[in-house]
């Protein structure tokens, strides 16, 4: 990706999907050029939280809700230390942000860390083309990156695929560090950063919880190294079919029975761990509107989700593993998405979705408590 110093309201730019369809608009945040799989959010607030979403790497991100913006940008809600997508759609953004905690506006923001957009198109009609033709490669061009169309189509055409992209390593820490826990310490947890959000340990530290958050490739010496009650695998970028070091970590952790939970990224290295598959959506899960029901208790809730990806495992049976029994905990009621894997001889489960979302829904909050349950239980 290359980039000007400086976004231009007036600066033309264009949106090339790589079935040749292309958008023009004006730029927003840096000029220049930047690649990446077109995807759609529904989220109407929390752009911040999903622009500095590490699972968002070398994603192009289409905002449906058609004003963004308008609260600015803050010190306090990144999920991680920069922007990670790879470009940003919107229809209109905000011309002059409104919030008592917005330090700059979200333009400047994209500016500053160089990140390439594209505003004053139709959203809804972008959207509506991924839904039917599917999630795929494009780029933006504003400015002096702007060539003929024939040009900028062959460019997009080059760029690898999401799938079969090895990404988790490129956006997860490589220094192990250390969040302690809201008042008094009741549990050490080892959190495997695959691409993890900063609220994620947040809200385990405010369940007692000492978080050791180690790099992807740490070894299970290195998780048992800090004395866990539990492991922890996070959500994160990229083809689960290439995290073969992660599967085999956790595959480690199952055998000694460890409480365990996963979410996103760490569901579906659940499913391989326990012999399932896994496969590319066609456009996926994106956003803070997604129904989903918890099989266990009947409950439906409407929660948070960035996937591009999911468990090919069976709804209407339990399934035998090297683990023990396993059964599908929970299910997108908009498709039948797998959402959810737990087992049944041992204290393992996870989510696709997010419970720890920031910017909300809350109804999923209570799977850190029943994380918690799962290591008070083998306590005792």
């Amino acid at each position: 990706m290359t980039t000007s110093t400086r976004g231009a309201a007036k600066t033309p730019a264009v949106l090339v999907l790589e079935d040749g369809r292309t958008f023009r608009g004006r730029a927003y945040g840096a000029v220049g050029e930047t690649f990446g799989e077109a995807v759609f959010s529904t989220g109407m607030t929390g752009y911040q939280e999903t622009l500095t979403d590490p699972s968002y790497d070398r994603q192009i991100v289409v905002a449906t809700a058609p004003q963004i913006g308008n609260t600015g940008w803050n010190d306090e809600d990144d999920e991680s230390a920069r922007i990670w997508v790879s470009g940003y759609v919107v229809r209109d953004p905000a011309r002059v942000p409104s919030n008592w905690r917005a330090k700059r506006s979200l333009d400047d923001e994209l500016v500053a860390q160089g990140v390439v957009g594209i505003s004053g198109i139709d959203t809804r009609a972008l959207t509506r083309h991924l839904r039917e033709r599917g999630s795929m490669r494009a780029g933006i061009f504003s400015g002096e990156a702007i060539a003929p169309e024939s040009e900028l189509l062959a460019r997009v055409q080059s760029q690898p695929h999401m799938k079969g992209a090895s990404l988790y390593e490129e956006v997860a820490t490589k220094e192990a560090y250390v969040v302690p826990a809201v008042g008094e310490k009741r549990f050490t947890v080892a959190a495997i950063d695959l691409g993890i959000k900063g609220m994620t340990p947040h809200r385990m530290a405010e369940r007692g919880i000492e978080v050791h958050v180690l790099p992807a490739t740490a070894s299970a010496e290195d998780v048992y190294a800090v004395g866990p009650d539990g492991v922890f695998f996070s959500n994160g970028p990229g083809d689960p079919a290439t995290a073969d070091g992660p599967v085999a970590l956790m595959s480690a952790v199952l055998e000694r029975k460890t409480p365990l939970f996963g979410i996103c990224f760490g569901n579906q290295i659940l499913g391989r761990a326990l012999g399932f598959g896994t496969y590319k959506l066609k456009y996926g899960h994106r956003g803070i509107n997604q129904p989903v029901q918890d099989r266990t208790t009947g409950k439906v809730e409407v929660t948070a989700h960035n996937h591009g990806f999911a468990v090919d495992a069976p709804l209407d049976k339990v399934s035998d593993t090297e683990f023990g029994r396993a059964e599908v905990s929970h299910v997108c009621l908009n498709d039948n998405v797998v959402e959810g894997l737990q087992l049944l001889d041992q204290p393992a489960f996870s989510v696709q979705y997010h419970p720890e979302a920031a910017a909300g829904p809350h109804d999923a909050a209570y799977l850190f408590d029943r994380f918690v349950s799962l290591m008070e239980g083998q306590r005792a």
